[in-house]
């Protein structure tokens, strides 16, 4: 019951109409006058952005802002895999050898997620880690290594909540809604990020058209908070003592290492 409840009022609410009004308003002028507000409901930490609160002059300068310059300091251990972002840790494991992740008792396939069946098959058997955004967070997001840039595909149109009530009600938003994903590949193997939009606004704007990217490097940015997840190959990383669901990491933080 409380599912189709969910679900039906996200139908009504998530439709073309609705996504443009809330952009418009993110991006006006009129839409200063909540950053006060926004900043005290959602306790976004002041202290740390790079310009002061009156310097945004909309809701959407706000979400993508910057931070100072050591606020996020980038573990510098060679063989360590830092958190692209700011997020809480809602699942991490092993990708089944049916190509699925297991997310709260409940099954996402890899293979819709993915869309692709040659990249698919480096990652079956591989682990997995979902990164959420709340609104609060930092929207940037940054490489959790020095990699090469691979291909970079979109897949999907609508978008739903990625938050835990989107996850135990929604129609598996994690593999269905609109998300960028890049192919990364560094000395022990490959990585993909995949980049989930958020209910509402699909925007994830890429920074860097670099072939090379270090490990911090700023690659995107997400013009709401979401979802990002990180597929890496069978035996090429354990993840770190700190990742557990419902853990929060900072971005440039370790959250894996990579196995020799």
């Amino acid at each position: 019951m409380l599912q189709h409840l969910y679900r039906t009022f996200i139908e009504l609410t998530n439709h073309q109409g609705s996504s443009k009004l809330i952009r418009k308003f993110t991006f006006s002028k009129w839409s200063r006058f909540v950053i006060p507000s926004y900043t005290k409901v959602f306790k976004v930490n002041k202290e740390e952005m790079d310009k002061p609160l009156h310097h945004y002059q909309n809701l959407h300068e706000l979400f993508i802002r910057r931070l100072k310059s050591s606020a996020r300091p980038v573990d510098q251990q060679k063989d360590s895999v830092v958190s692209p972002v700011d997020a809480k840790i809602e699942a991490y494991g092993v990708i089944t050898p049916q190509k699925e992740m297991i997310v709260k008792n409940k099954p996402y396939s890899i293979q819709e997620m993915v869309s692709n069946d040659l990249v698919l098959e480096k990652y079956i058997e591989g682990q997995f880690i979902i990164l959420y955004l709340s609104p609060k967070d930092y929207h940037r997001i940054h490489s959790p290594l020095k990699a090469q840039v691979g291909d970079t595909w979109t897949v999907g149109q609508k978008s739903y909540p990625v938050n835990s009530l989107g996850i135990k009600y929604g129609k598996e938003p994690l593999v269905k809604n609109f998300r960028k994903l890049t192919e990364l590949t560094f000395e022990n193997g490959h990585m993909l990020m995949v980049k989930v939009g958020a209910m509402f606004i699909n925007s994830i704007e890429a920074v860097s058209k670099k072939e090379v990217v270090e490990k911090g490097e700023e690659m995107a940015y997400f013009t709401f908070g979401s979802t990002v997840i990180l597929l890496f190959e069978k035996n090429s990383i354990t993840f770190a003592s700190n990742v557990y669901s419902g853990s929060y990491v900072k971005c440039g933080e370790p959250i894996a290492h990579l196995k020799k």
